[in-house]
């Protein structure tokens, strides 16, 4: 099983750009970057927390757990 990240879609549908959202939850635009990207081993509840406020969502809204092939 691994786990999508659905950031850009989020912020698609929010019409925000990364640098916005970065500099609203208190990150760098790298590490926001690399998150969009599912570049990170894990995420603080913390920021996933900041990142649902400042998105008014959910945290399924971001991520997806999808099967192995």
């Amino acid at each position: 099983m691994q786990i999508i990240v659905r950031l850009d879609v989020m912020l698609a549908k929010r019409k925000m750009k990364s640098k916005d959202l970065a500099e609203v939850i208190g990150i760098s635009t790298q590490n926001l970057s690399l998150l969009k990207t599912g570049q990170v081993r894990g995420i603080r509840f913390e920021t996933l927390a900041k990142i649902c406020a400042a998105l008014d969502c959910q945290p399924g809204d971001l991520l997806e757990a999808v099967p192995d092939d």
